[in-house]
């Protein structure tokens, strides 16, 4: 079921339900892409509907990328919208919400469950995020910059560089985030070239150090083996939610 949050066209989701019963929690599924609008909620569709057979409610977030009117502060009032939203859907207890995101969508899910005041992108919070699964997550915004991960996506969109706007790094970059206050499991594929399994292992340390119930869990496969309901990665993942839930 398509569900709108906002007017604008990007501003929407699809929520999928179990067949029977009622759902064990709800899973906000983020999609990656280094947040390009050449990027959809599409790539969150197969493991959406792998979580509805599994009991679970998925509702799978569109939001403003980069080329389409996202960035600074666009992409982040949008996520945090969606995740608010589910306090307006009857079909789901926003009681127990899990955010789920994978690569740039890992970022984004780490950050909506770090909104702690009215001053974040998108306002107070409506509903609290009780743990985090970033799944091969941009988790460390700085060294991306850095290290030129992703290339300019990190710069486009916050803006600029940790030097040039320490303030929105401050407010969005996850490990400059913590504690988070809530379980954080982050899945990495061991053979991922896309982004760098030291993004998951440095914000496990961090999360650790501040405090946090952080793991880091290694699993085969590259980049998109994690979204591919067929493979180990993806039903490692599973396990994963599973003991959270």
């Amino acid at each position: 079921m398509r569900h709108r949050y906002g007017d604008l066209p990007q501003q929407f989701g699809d929520l999928y339900l179990p067949r029977r019963g009622t759902p064990r929690g709800t899973v906000v599924v983020i999609h990656g892409g280094f947040w390009q609008s050449m990027y959809s909620l599409s790539l969150g569709a197969a493991t959406s509907a792998d979580l509805a057979d599994r009991g679970w409610a998925a509702w799978n977030i569109e939001y403003r990328r980069i080329g389409d009117g996202g960035g600074w502060p666009a992409t982040f009032v949008d996520v945090a919208a969606a995740v608010d939203h589910l306090a307006q859907l009857e079909e789901v207890d926003a009681g127990r919400t899990i955010t789920l995101g994978h690569s740039a969508g890992g970022h984004l899910a780490a950050w909506v469950a770090s909104r702690r005041d009215a001053s974040m992108p998108g306002g107070a919070t409506r509903v609290q995020v009780d743990a985090v699964v970033a799944q091969a997550g941009v988790l460390d915004l700085a060294t991306a910059v850095r290290t030129g991960l992703g290339g300019t996506a990190v710069n486009g969109l916050v803006g600029g560089t940790p030097t040039r706007l320490p303030g929105r790094y401050a407010q969005v970059d996850p490990s400059e985030r913590l504690p988070l206050g809530v379980p954080v499991r982050c899945v990495h594929g061991t053979d991922d070239t896309t982004v760098p399994i030291s993004q998951s292992r440095g914000y496990v340390d961090a999360a650790r150090a501040a405090g946090d119930d952080a793991t880091l869990v290694e699993v085969p496969g590259d980049h998109f083996a994690l979204i591919d309901p067929s493979t180990p990665a993806w039903r490692r993942t599973l396990t994963v939610l599973d003991a959270l839930g």
